[in-house]
């Protein structure tokens, strides 16, 4: 095959799986909806199944289930039969996914499900298969025909499945009110989470390890306090630990090429004034966006009486893994 083949068959292959997708809007139903009552009112977890391709997928289906909001995980259907059945209980819904809809791995489950009332949703691209035929509500996701040229290898069907799956863990985290901080809770390693979770109180610097200089100290003695400390800068502040102003390494440069005397110019006549702040209660998400919006590597941290209580760096941030 030349260069052109083979980008004909990548496209051959995309088009295949956009109409198997598209094909799934005039799906979406009451029997979508019926399916998503059945898991919200389930009192226990939700239970994933499927063989083969299938079993990857309802893997995926699964963790994207469990992420957003609605207690899932996958059991193989092969490992059920040999004890992992267990795992599920009459609390439970089952969620079967079967392109033809006679998985035999599957069919064996059937009259155990049944026993113990638990209900039966199916991702199924034959609805008049016998799994279809036991389940409480059947989501239609047959193709046309498979993006494979043999029409063998499971790839439109696997597409369309996966698509379903979307929606109803989608649809169910809407109707939960979950938010982007449920999200974080469900990935606190990672670096959403630690975004989402993180607040400036957690990596701040606190107590003598907050840079701070009174209004009527010498330039010489605040750049003494910005080399101890380490933050690139130092808050400026008042008899009451107000804080006035900001001394950065910035301003530094600036009053060297203005030949400052650091010996006798006070810091408050070279230092800038507005400095920018924020709460220690704010998520250390905001700190970023503040000092990414204003063009500036520090902070200092202040209480509702705008006393200095810390302060917080670019760095801190890139360690704690916000950046």
């Amino acid at each position: 095959m030349n260069d052109d083949a083979f980008i004909k068959m990548g496209l051959a292959v995309i088009d295949s799986e956009v109409k198997a997708v598209s094909d799934l809007s005039t799906r979406i139903n009451a029997d979508f909806a019926r399916a998503c009552h059945l898991i919200i009112d389930c009192q226990g977890r939700l239970i994933v199944i499927g063989m083969g391709k299938s079993g990857h997928i309802g893997g995926k289906i699964a963790s994207t289930l469990a992420s957003t909001g609605t207690p899932a995980f996958f059991v193989h259907p092969g490992e059920a039969s040999h004890g992992d059945f267990g795992m599920i209980t009459a609390r439970d819904v089952v969620l079967a996914i079967s392109n033809s809809g006679e998985t035999e791995e599957i069919m064996t489950l059937l009259p155990l499900l049944k026993r113990l009332g638990i209900p039966l949703i199916t991702l199924t691209g034959n609805q008049k298969s016998t799994l279809g035929s036991a389940a409480e509500v059947v989501l239609d996701t047959h193709v046309d025909e498979e993006a494979c040229p043999l029409g063998l290898a499971p790839t439109s069907s696997t597409t369309a499945t996966l698509a379903m799956g979307d929606a109803l863990a989608i649809a169910l985290s809407s109707a939960r009110g979950f938010t982007a901080e449920d999200f974080a809770y469900s990935h606190p390693g990672g670096n959403l989470g630690r975004r989402l979770l993180l607040h400036i109180n957690d990596i701040m610097v606190t107590g003598d390890a907050v840079p701070k200089v009174n209004a009527n100290a010498l330039l010489k003695d605040a750049l003494v306090e910005i080399s101890q400390k380490g933050i690139g800068m130092t808050s400026v502040i008042d008899e009451n630990d107000h804080i006035i102003g900001i001394y950065t390494d910035g301003d530094l440069r600036r009053s060297l090429n203005e030949e400052v005397d650091i010996h006798t110019t006070v810091v408050s006549d070279v230092m800038g004034h507005n400095p920018k702040t924020a709460r220690a209660d704010m998520l250390a998400e905001q700190a970023l966006q503040i000092m990414q919006k204003n063009k500036v590597n520090q902070l200092v941290i202040v209480d509702d009486g705008n006393k200095v209580i810390g302060a917080l760096n670019m760095h801190a941030l890139l360690r704690a893994g916000v950046i």
